[in-house]
């Protein structure tokens, strides 16, 4: 059984606010650390109201600091979003506090719809187009001094901070397989090229001094509870925030409601089906037969869990009925 990890969206509740969730990230985070999760991610993603990571280097430092073992990262930095340099600056200030613990996955989307990117680069002329390039000015940064180079990050140069390639499409796949790096597929949202992508990866990767040999992860919704009827009510929470998000009115986390997929129109339906395949839902042995299943089919080095659940002591017993059901997978490997 591969290793797990952890990605955290700091869910802002309906009737919450940014502060406390942000709170409550760092409380996961600690939990996480105690059961064994590998890593914890944050997400950049701006004009949401659902979402408090949108200043996602600052949230990583306040989760670093208040942990000590657990790896804490991006997954990920929208790179076309930011000047290269200013990225590698964040993350080589963070891994010089956090050494060996940080990690930096970089994707091409700009999180956010035009207008807001707009006002996050005042200009447009800089995006997707020049993503590989940054991709490879931002590893630059992190690497040793060359001879004659006039720009360094400081703090960030020799600091080999590792950078990981995010994508929901093929286009990551290749990119990342040609620069040899690990990639990040965003399954807990996108599904549907995983299979295509990993493919791509694997086939195409050679490496270029970072990793020896491909290593995907893969984004996974798990709701786990004592029983499936309640996870399946958790669940809700996600399903209600999706269709709102899809049908251009996103919100913050709205509380879980019973008996939600009856009343469900076929507009909905169809969101879902196409969002949200890639979720495990219900108690720790379906979560366990689940788990298993998605590495079976996928072949993952790693899965990164995520679990947008309103109630915070729901989610961190998610989070360890996930873990007990890993841990037993793991006994039985």
């Amino acid at each position: 059984m591969v290793p797990l990890s952890v990605l955290d969206l700091s869910p802002i509740i309906a009737g919450g606010d940014a502060g406390q969730s942000l709170r409550n990230s760092l409380d996961l985070a600690r939990h996480v650390e105690k059961l064994g999760y590998q890593r914890i991610w944050f997400a950049e993603h701006h004009n949401m109201p659902g979402v408090a990571s949108a200043a996602t280097a600052v949230v990583i430092a306040h989760v670093a600091a208040g942990t000590s073992t657990i790896r804490v990262g991006a997954g990920g930095i929208m790179l076309p979003n930011h000047a290269p340099l200013v990225i590698a600056e964040q993350f080589g200030t963070l891994a010089a506090l956090h050494p060996g613990r940080i990690d930096l996955a970089v994707g091409r989307a700009p999180g956010s719809d035009q207008p807001t990117a707009r006002a996050l680069r005042r200009n447009l002329n800089a995006g997707v187009d020049d993503y590989p390039q940054d991709v490879i000015e931002l590893i630059n940064y992190f690497g040793p001094d060359a001879p004659g180079q006039a720009i360094r990050a400081i703090p960030g140069t020799g600091l080999q901070v590792p950078v990981w390639i995010l994508g929901s499409s093929t286009y990551g796949a290749q990119l990342a397989a040609a620069l040899g790096l690990p990639y990040a597929f965003a399954s807990h949202f996108a599904p549907g090229d995983l299979m295509q992508a990993i493919e791509i990866y694997r086939a195409s990767f050679r490496p270029t001094g970072f990793l020896e040999k491909p290593h995907v992860m893969a984004g996974l919704n798990v709701f786990a509870a004592d029983t499936d009827a309640e996870a399946k009510c958790l669940f809700t929470s996600l399903q209600q925030a999706f269709i709102n998000l899809r049908t251009g009115r996103p919100a913050p986390l709205p509380p879980p409601v019973d008996d939600f997929e009856s009343k469900l129109e076929p507009q909905a339906r169809a969101i879902l089906r196409h969002a949200l395949t890639c979720a495990v839902v219900g108690s720790s042995k379906t979560v366990k037969e689940g788990l298993q299943a998605f590495v079976d089919r996928t072949g993952v080095d790693e899965i990164i869990v995520t679990a947008q659940i309103f109630d915070h002591a729901a989610r961190l017993r998610s989070f360890e009925i996930t873990a007990d059901a890993h841990g037993e997978l793991m006994k039985a490997a």
